[in-house]
């Protein structure tokens, strides 16, 4: 056997055992605890926030919401029968639970045809991409987490019908969103100097 089929067969014998680490850090409750156990996280963080404007703590607190810092999130099977699986309940995939359509909008919009949403930088970078546009579009200020979550739930077009009013679920999770980045954000501050 050649030295470069040798090679190879360790190359794919090493990848298809290192998949990723996507499990959430231990304290999801502290910003400063999140960041040192996941340096990587706050690198995300601060890059999308110098790019799009977007507040890390507003980041923080939206993926906390949409996946609880888990990688590969995937939405709940549905199930017919209780038994028969019919398919997940949509497409929404990883930190910030992209669907698959607007998920290739960003990838056309930006150009970034390699970026995974399982990846953090991609997707913070995918959050920011996204609350530019609902800044744009409805008028939401990048701080505002609350209003943020909301137009990230429903979509531009759901949250300019305001179809969130009828969804009391929905606007007391928004309400603990808006808490959560509130504490992050003072969390954030008290974070040693290369966490932040």
């Amino acid at each position: 056997m050649g030295r470069y089929l040798r090679a190879l067969m360790m190359f794919v014998l090493l990848a298809s055992c290192g998949g990723g680490d996507y499990s959430a850090p231990r304290n999801l409750d502290n910003a400063c605890a999140i960041l040192d156990q996941r340096p990587t996280y706050g690198r995300a963080f601060k890059a999308t926030e110098r790019r799009w404007g977007v507040p890390v703590a507003v980041q923080m607190a939206t993926i906390y919401q949409e996946s609880k810092f888990i990688g590969n999130a995937r939405t709940p099977f549905q199930w017919t029968l209780g038994v028969i699986p019919m398919g997940r309940q949509s497409s929404a995939y990883g930190y910030a639970q992209a669907l698959d359509a607007t998920w290739e909008e960003y990838q056309r919009e930006t150009g970034g045809w390699s970026r995974k949403r399982d990846d953090i930088t991609d997707a913070t970078d995918f959050m920011g991409w996204y609350m530019t546009k609902t800044q744009a579009r409805n008028g939401v200020s990048l701080g505002d987490a609350r209003n943020q979550y909301l137009a990230y739930h429903e979509g531009h077009t759901g949250f300019a019908r305001q179809s969130y009013l009828s969804k009391s679920w929905l606007m007391r999770i928004a309400g603990e969103i808006e808490a959560r980045a509130v504490a992050y954000d003072a969390q954030l501050a008290s974070c040693p100097r290369q966490l932040r």
